[in-house]
C-alpha cells in the first residue's frame, strides 16, 4: 500500500485514531505497537466499533477490504502526515524548548486565531505519535499551523522536522530538562537547536528571546531572525505587575497586557506571542485581548483561590530550571505565610542528586511557613524540611494544616502527580 494510495483513503475519511477507546465511526485506525501492546491485535475490534479501515503491519491480522498492510505502522503514520503537510502552502510554526513551550504555544494560538484560521497541537500531543496526529487534523482551509515539539534526546527534533517541514520556529529556552537523555546542558542546546538547523537549511524564520545569549548564538546563519526581549529587540516588554497575576508593559502598546497567569517567568511566553502577532500584522488590540482572555489550565501557572488561601498549581511538570523560577517567584510575593509542596524531578540522570540538592539549598535561602519535599531523589538527601514518599501522603498532611491567608506553591514532575494534593 503506497502512501499516495493511503492518502486517497484518508481524504475520504480524514480522521485518524490510534486508540480503540477513543475511536469514532468512520475513523482510520492505525495499529501502533508499544512495549506492552500490539495494536494489530485490536484491528478487528476497531473495525467492529465502526472504523472505516485499519492500517496494520502484521499479515496474520489482515481482513480483506478493511485493512491496509504496511511495512511499519508508525512510519506509515508519519509519512501520511508528511504527505498531508505537503498539500499546504501556509506558515507552519514549530515550537520547542525546555520550559514554557505549551503555554507559549497556547498564547501564540489564541493571538493568531484572532485573525486567521489556526490549527494547533491539542494539549501536549508533542511526540513522534502526537505530532503526525496533529498534522493530520489540519483542515484544508487552515491559514496557519502551530506545532509543539517535545523531546528528551538528540535527533528527535530533527526527525519531527522531516514531516512537519516548519517554515518558522521558536525555541523558548534550553534549560536543565531531560539531562539524562540529552547528555547534559550542552546536549539540550544541541537537541533543541535541531529546529534552528532545519530553518537555517531551508530558508526559514526564527523567533528568539534576545535576552538569552545562547539563542542568539544558536540562530546564527538563519537569514530571517525576529527578536523579542526586555531590551534591544524588535518587540520589547517588561513586567509591570506580577502579583497576583502577571501584567506586561509592551513598548509601543497603549496599555499593559493584564494576563491571567501567575509568575513573571511567563514574561518570555507573552513576549513571544506579541512578537509573532506583530509579525503576522495582527492589530494591537486583538493581540492584547487574546492574551488577556487566555486562562491557563491543566496545572500550568494556575492560580486557585480556596477560602483565604491562594494556591499556585504548576504541577504539570518540573525540571531544575522551572523549579528554581517557581520557588523564586513565590519567595518575592508579598505574603506573610508561604508554603512549598514540591515533588521530585525526573529524567536528570547522573546529575539528579546534585540538582535536587541545589533545590534544597535554594529553599534554605528563604523563609517559609512550611516546605514539603515529596518522593524521588528528595528522599535520598538530608534536609531540615518535611518529607513524604508520595503526593497522597502530602495531601493528608495538607488537609490537617488548616492554613489561612497563605500562598501555596504545588510543583513537581509529571510522574509525581502533585496535583493530587488538591483532590
Amino acid at each position: 500500500m503506497s502512501i499516495s494510495s493511503l492518502y486517497k483513503i484518508y481524504q475520504q475519511h480524514p480522521s485518524v485514531q490510534t486508540d480503540t477507546r477513543k475511536l469514532k465511526p468512520g475513523d482510520i485506525f492505525f495499529a501502533l505497537k508499544g512495549g506492552n501492546f500490539n495494536g494489530n491485535a485490536f484491528a478487528k475490534q476497531a473495525l467492529d466499533a465502526g472504523a472505516a479501515f485499519a492500517v496494520i503491519d502484521e499479515k496474520e491480522f489482515e481482513i480483506p477490504g478493511k485493512t491496509f498492510l504496511v511495512d511499519d505502522v508508525l512510519s506509515a503514520l508519519q509519512q501520511l502526515a508528511k504527505h498531508h503537510r505537503e498539500q499546504f502552502n501556509i506558515p507552519f510554526i514549530a515550537i520547542t524548548g525546555s520550559n514554557g513551550k505549551t503555554t507559549t504555544k497556547e498564547l501564540i494560538h489564541v493571538v493568531l486565531s484572532s485573525s486567521f484560521k489556526t490549527s494547533t497541537t491539542e494539549g501536549n500531543l508533542n511526540n513522534h505519535i502526537g505530532i503526525p496526529l496533529t498534522i493530520l487534523k489540519i483542515k484544508p482551509d487552515a491559514e496557519i499551523a502551530v506545532i509543539e515539539m517535545g523531546a528528551n534526546h538528540q535527533k528527535e527534533i530533527e526527525g519531527y522536522c522531516k514531516y512537519t517541514l516548519p517554515t518558522h520556529g521558536l525555541i523558548t529556552n534550553a534549560g536543565k530538562a531531560h539531562l539524562e537523555g540529552f547528555g547534559g546542558p550542552e546536549g539540550v542546546k544541541k537537541g533543541k537547536g535541531e529546529l534552528f538547523d532545519y530553518l537555517r537549511a531551508n530558508n526559514g524564520t526564527a523567533f528568539i528571546m534576545n535576552d538569552y545569549d545562547y539563542l542568539q548564538e544558536m540562530s546564527k546563519g538563519i537569514n530571517s531572525v525576529i527578536t523579542y526581549g526586555t531590551k534591544d529587540a524588535g518587540t520589547t516588554g517588561n513586567v509591570s505587575q506580577s502579583e497576583p497575576f502577571l501584567h506586561v508593559k509592551i513598548e509601543g502598546f497603549n496599555n499593559d497586557i493584564k494576563t491571567n497567569m501567575v509568575g513573571d517567568y511567563n514574561l518570555p511566553n507573552v513576549l513571544a506571542a506579541v512578537a509573532i502577532g506583530r509579525y503576522f500584522k495582527i492589530q494591537e488590540e486583538k493581540i492584547k485581548s487574546s492574551i488577556e482572555n487566555y486562562a491557563p489550565s491543566n496545572s500550568r501557572s494556575q492560580l486557585i483561590e480556596k477560602g483565604s488561601n491562594k494556591i499556585i498549581l504548576d504541577a504539570y511538570n518540573a525540571n531544575p530550571s522551572s523549579m528554581k523560577l517557581a520557588i523564586e517567584n513565590l519567595a518575592k510575593l508579598n505574603a506573610s505565610k508561604k508554603v512549598l509542596l514540591l515533588g521530585a524531578m525526573a529524567e536528570l540522570g547522573e546529575e539528579s542528586l546534585q540538582e535536587h540538592d541545589a533545590i534544597v539549598d535554594l529553599i534554605k535561602k528563604y523563609k517559609w511557613e512550611n516546605a514539603v519535599l515529596v518522593g524521588g531523589d528528595f528522599l535520598k538527601l538530608e534536609h531540615p524540611f518535611i518529607s513524604f514518599t508520595n503526593s497522597t501522603e502530602a495531601k493528608e498532611w495538607l488537609q490537617q494544616q488548616h492554613f489561612e491567608n497563605t500562598y501555596i506553591l504545588i510543583k513537581g514532575s509529571r510522574s509525581m502527580q502533585m496535583e493530587k494534593v488538591l483532590s
